[in-house]
């Protein structure tokens, strides 16, 4: 009981940790948490928040991270584009703001995608990108479960909805209180405002942005990830030149929150071999 306390109240905590700058006119609130450079630039996935790192961030060695909530995410302005350019000229802003040498970029989902971008766009401001769970061309058909569930969801978004157990489903063992907080988080979103990230995202391709990486990049693939599978993770591996791909056995699409200390392990690794 005292350990899901404990993990209750550091959930319920999480949001009074954030600070608000402005990006060209755009309010983005992010966490940054004290440690040794160079940092971590940790980017969320679609209706995620900060949070989604929350279960990480102990584990990353004393590193300093920057946890940012994408435009129209968490705590953070909505803008008036839903992009993957969009996102990662936000978060180039940010770099320049907060004055970073050269992060390692840690993207999740969308926010690898969003990662790929900015490295491509601003090769001076990565110093190595870890891409997790992600894709280059999403291309959901009409059909897909995610493209269903999201079509279906209407105001207000409640944190119970059924949905939730889909798109946040994990094997055993993540705090109930983290899970809840993030529902809360995403739920906290217009439905209009799901359906438009979703669109853009899968009209996405980022094929040629990243053959234009030049960052040392790892890729960590869910062994069992629903959304983005075997060959998504592949076509990754092939046009980001020189990447290594490992993969988080027994994890879905969220291989950070069901394994936190394996994604945290091969991060440093990153560190440990030179490579940031």
């Amino acid at each position: 009981m005292a350990e899901n306390e404990a993990q209750a109240a550091e959930q319920d905590a999480w949001a009074g940790r954030k600070q608000v700058v402005d990006i060209e006119g755009l309010d983005l609130a992010y966490i940054e948490i004290a440690g040794a450079e160079p940092p971590l630039l940790l980017l969320h996935g679609v209706t995620d928040s900060s949070r989604s790192f929350s279960l990480l961030a102990s584990r990353l060695s004393g590193r300093r991270l920057i946890i940012p909530d994408l435009r129209g995410h968490g705590a953070s302005q909505v803008g008036s584009g839903f992009g993957v350019v969009n996102f990662a000229e936000d978060i180039a802003g940010l770099i320049r703001r907060l004055r970073l040498d050269r992060p390692v970029v840690v993207g999740h989902s969308l926010g690898g995608m969003v990662a790929v971008a900015l490295a491509s766009r601003h090769i001076e401001l990565v110093g190595g990108l870890v891409v997790m769970a992600s894709t280059l061309k999403p291309g959901q058909a009409s059909d897909h479960p995610l493209v269903m569930g999201v079509s279906a969801l209407r105001d207000p978004i409640s944190p119970a909805d059924p949905f939730f157990d889909w798109w946040h489903a994990c094997r055993p063992g993540v705090p109930r209180a983290f899970l809840a907080g993030m529902a809360k988080d995403a739920s906290a979103m217009p439905a209009a405002r799901w359906r438009a990230i979703l669109e853009e995202i899968r009209r996405t391709d980022l094929g040629a942005a990243a053959r234009a990486v030049r960052a040392r990049t790892l890729i960590i693939a869910g062994a069992c990830d629903p959304l983005f599978g075997e060959a998504h993770q592949q076509a990754l591996a092939e046009a980001l030149a020189g990447s290594r791909l490992v993969q988080a056995q027994h994890c879905g699409h969220n291989p950070h929150w069901e394994d936190p200390a394996f994604i945290a392990g091969a991060i440093a690794g990153m560190f440990r071999n030179g490579e940031a």
